[in-house]
């Protein structure tokens, strides 16, 4: 730290940064470089036969398409390669398909359809890695086909002039995680021979598309992002600069976050909406009448598309199971909009800390949305699911697939049962990374506008979370109509105020005079010339005098039959620890809903003394075996309901006591 201290950085700075493993300046340069060597376009496999084809289209004069997907990166790439082909004199059309008319990707009806304008080449952007019958279909009307995707590629690859994907298993190129617009942009590199002149004129369209993608800002990404940002700042385009002034998206305070909260979600509305056409023009248009016009018109679909995302979510929340909700969520409404299921999966899969899968019928098939949670990788469980399913393709964190109606409870099933065995070892699957704790004399203005330096944050270089232990809490008042809880936060001599978002006190178990640890991320508030530190809160926890840890390995152990006679002697409970345990529960105010790790801190901070979540779920365990409580478990929380009024009990008739005295023998 103290190199990187001695090299610039300020100690805050350095302070996170060394806790990201990056200790010297060379690393910590390298990791926050936006101005690195972009690699050769032409180490990708293919591209020399992809440009070459494309060159040659071009002068012989034929007809090309952009073929691209309905999303930020689909139609940014889009419009990216199909106005640097018509800069460069090529006769070119583009074509995104309708998102329920035509589903995701190349299609039979698009080919039929650009066949008949005379298309002799199809280049598609941000898809075709895995349309293998459509290049079978191409093939056979006499259509060239060149294939730029950046999703994950199956076994068989289509049969096409070029396939150029980073994730080819042949493929040499050392960037892999780029974006279809950054994939694009490599092809429209290898076509100008400059990366940079086509970064200057392009890199507003490669920098939405690459952080509405959520692709890593590392390396080449950052670049692509760091030189967007600059030139979405003072855009020349009337669209952009239309769309921000209508989405109150001020230039000089654009950033990632900015890009992935309020002007990708327009954007993308045009897709979900069945508006495609509004937002390709938005990118292209020159006429600032015009683009003032669309920009609101795509503001209007975003609300649209916002009513029928909440319509959908309140009817999907409705068919969950009240008493257990599944390890992964598999359900089917027949009048769902394709568009917008994908927004509520996502918002489900966050809410109930489970992969959600939304299926929108139509007669004896469904189109489904997917999103996963805590790294359960979709695409290769449906790999592996796959003949159940008609088609299917994403990535591990989102993917889409198509299910006759007769398949979908056996997929339920299935999908269950791989994600009951991924979660299985552990209780506490809610968890975030936090890059440090930090004491109160770090957390200065100076010391906040230092981690500028770290800009731009996102995926892969996220924003700095700090921790700070023992705060209490003095003030709490909600704002935002009430849909956000303010605080006043105080260690000592400093008092810091704290936002927490679409959060109120009771969701955070926290009142006036609790002694709390705080995860956060700083931020400087500014107010009438005033600039003071301000925490973003990301959670709260209960702080503990003692210790309190989240290992329950052994109790998942015990819970599978596999535990150990010295694991199950650490974990079974004394009398003072049953003791203890059931004197916070009686004395609690019922019943209890809490998350196992809350509801240990809470113990330990009301007793003083240490206790592990293993035990804990052990000691509950042994309380609900013998009728002194009721006890549910839905993934993140645990609901405890007490069913005696404090009479004695014979815990050594607890299955689970006997279960630990008898492993504890061996």
């Amino acid at each position: 730290m103290n190199a990187l201290v001695g090299s610039g950085y300020s100690p805050l700075t350095a302070m996170i940064l060394a806790a990201r493993g990056l200790e010297a300046p060379q690393d910590a340069k390298e990791y926050l470089d936006c101005a690195c060597a972009m690699p050769d376009p032409f180490l990708m496999t293919d591209m020399d036969l992809a440009a070459g084809r494309v060159g040659l289209a071009m002068s012989r004069g034929e007809k090309i398409a952009v073929f691209g997907d309905y999303d930020v990166d689909g139609i940014t790439a889009t419009c990216l390669l199909s106005d640097l082909l018509r800069r460069l004199g090529a006769d070119v059309v583009s074509y995104i398909p309708g998102r329920m008319e035509e589903g995701y990707g190349l299609n039979a009806i698009a080919i039929g359809q650009l066949h008949r304008e005379g298309v002799k080449l199809i280049v598609t952007v941000d898809c075709g890695i895995t349309a293998v019958a459509e290049a079978a279909l191409c093939r056979e009307l006499g259509i060239d086909l060149v294939i730029t995707d950046h999703h994950e590629c199956k076994e068989m690859l289509p049969e096409a002039v070029a396939v150029v994907d980073p994730h080819r298993p042949d493929g040499g190129y050392p960037h892999k995680l780029l974006s279809g617009v950054g994939v694009a942009f490599k092809l429209a590199a290898a076509l100008c021979g400059s990366q940079q002149e086509v970064l200057e004129e392009y890199a507003d369209m490669v920098c939405l598309g690459t952080v509405a993608d959520v692709m890593p800002l590392r390396g080449e990404n950052r670049v692509f992002v760091s030189e967007g940002l600059k030139a979405l700042r003072a855009t020349c385009r009337p669209g952009i600069a239309a769309l921000m002034k209508e989405s109150g998206c001020a230039p000089e305070n654009l950033n990632a976050t900015s890009i992935g909260f309020m002007l990708a979600p327009r954007i993308n509305a045009a897709g979900r909406m069945g508006k495609i056409e509004l937002a390709t023009e938005l990118f292209l248009t020159r006429d600032p009448e015009r683009a003032g016009y669309l920009a609101k018109a795509l503001c209007d679909l975003n609300r649209q598309r916002q009513a029928v995302e909440a319509e959908i979510y309140a009817e999907a929340v409705k068919m969950l199971p009240v008493e257990q909700i599944p390890e992964a969520i598999v359900l089917a409404g027949e009048t769902w909009h394709q568009g917008v299921v994908g927004i509520v999966a996502s918002r489900i899969a966050e809410e109930y800390n489970c992969p959600t899968f939304l299926i929108c019928m139509d007669g004896d098939h469904g189109k489904a949305s997917s999103r996963s949670y805590g790294g359960f990788n979709l695409f290769a469980s449906l790999s592996i699911l796959s003949p159940l399913l008609e088609s299917f393709g994403g990535h591990e964190l989102a993917a889409g697939f198509t299910i006759a109606r007769d398949k979908i409870d056996a997929f339920r099933e299935a999908i269950g049962a791989m994600a009951r065995d991924y979660y299985a070892d552990t209780l506490c699957r809610t968890s975030l990374e936090v890059d440090c704790a930090v004491t109160p004399e770090l957390l200065t203005v100076p010391g906040i506008d230092g981690l500028s330096v770290m800009e731009p944050c996102g995926n892969g270089c996220p924003k700095p979370v700090l921790m700070m232990e023992r705060l209490t809490v003095e003030r709490i008042s909600m704002v935002g109509g009430g849909r956000h809880m303010r605080l006043r936060l105080r260690q000592g001599r400093w008092s810091f105020n704290a936002i927490y978002f679409s959060v109120d006190p009771q969701t955070a178990s926290v009142e006036p005079g609790d002694l709390v640890d705080v995860a956060f991320i700083p931020q400087v508030n500014e107010y009438r010339g005033e600039r003071t530190v301000q925490m973003n809160v990301q959670d709260i926890r209960p702080s503990c005098h003692a210790p309190c840890t989240a290992d329950a390995r052994s109790y998942q152990a015990l819970k599978n039959g596999t535990i150990t006679p010295a694991a199950a002697g650490a974990l079974l409970p004394d009398r003072a620890t049953l003791g203890m345990v059931w004197r916070y529960l009686y004395t609690a105010p019922g019943p209890l809903t809490e998350s196992p790790m809350c509801l240990c801190r809470k113990i330990v901070r009301w007793s003083g003394k240490p206790l592990d979540l293993g035990q804990m779920m052990a000691c509950l365990d042994i309380f609900a075996d013998v009728d002194l409580l009721e006890l549910r478990q839905a993934h993140k929380n645990i609901t405890i309901r007490l069913t005696a009024t404090g009479g004695k009990a014979d815990l050594n008739r607890s299955w689970t006591m006997q279960q630990l005295l008898f492993a504890k023998e061996g």
